[in-house]
């Protein structure tokens, strides 16, 4: 069963830690972030339509993109994640034309059956990659060998087709959409004026425009912004 395999997958984790091989290797090919997309093309489930689809890396040549894998259907975290994303889909798609693939390593009929049957997956409108081959994960780091799941891993890639953040997590843990919605204004923010965003910045908070004023700013940031105004919400 599934939530057996999200069980292995941290079990996984746990022995690759106490290894004393290159685990590196063997879990995470690397950072990715200031690297191209890696390329791929897998066969999915298009929840919004309830067909079956094909998805590549050209279709989200030119956007805004996140790629979202997630360990297993039928698990225990993993709903919660989906459904998370799901609900704020309306700005990360809508509002910041921010484009969402999610991925597992199970087959586009589970991803189906997973959609039509978990409660908190009702009104999905998410499509879901099925990475059987494990190919997609292990180009983005993410696989975990032993078990042929992946990590909770979340990739943002602007419309250049660059990796600009990067979230890997073990699969006890879920993430924040919210924390990522944030990041996803910060870096559309910093690639669309030039400007840089400080420590938990917020729309509304002010930016470091190291695009006009880097000589006067270098070495004394603090002149310039306070540790209230970062910690502010």
């Amino acid at each position: 069963m599934a939530c057996e395999r999200e069980v292995e997958a941290v079990e996984t984790v746990e022995n690759i830690e106490e290894s004393k091989e290159n685990d590196m290797e063997q879990t995470q090919a690397g950072v990715l972030v200031l690297k191209e997309m890696p390329e791929f093309k897998a066969e999915a489930y298009d929840a919004a339509t309830g067909h079956y689809t094909e998805v590549s890396s050209e279709d989200y040549k030119g956007k805004w993109t996140v790629i979202c894998f997630y360990p297993a259907d039928f698990t225990f975290v993993c709903p919660t994640e989906i459904a998370a994303m799901n609900a704020q889909l309306d700005i990360i798609n809508g509002e910041l034309g921010c484009e969402v693939l999610a991925i597992s390593t199970d087959t586009k009929f589970s991803h189906k059956r997973f959609a039509e049957t978990e409660p908190l997956l009702k009104d999905l409108k998410l499509t879901i990659a099925a990475d059987t081959t494990t190919e997609i994960s292990r180009k983005f780091g993410v696989l975990i060998e032993g078990a042929g799941l992946a990590l909770r891993g979340r990739f943002l890639v602007n419309p250049d087709g660059i990796i600009v953040a990067q979230e890997v997590q073990a699969p006890p843990v879920g993430r924040s959409v919210k924390e990522f919605i944030r990041q996803i204004k910060a870096h559309q923010h910093a690639y669309k004026t030039g400007e840089v965003c400080p420590a938990g910045w917020r729309e509304g908070k002010k930016t470091l425009p190291v695009n006009t004023d880097v000589e006067p700013m270098t070495g004394r940031v603090g002149d310039y912004i306070t540790i209230e105004e970062i910690l502010a919400d």
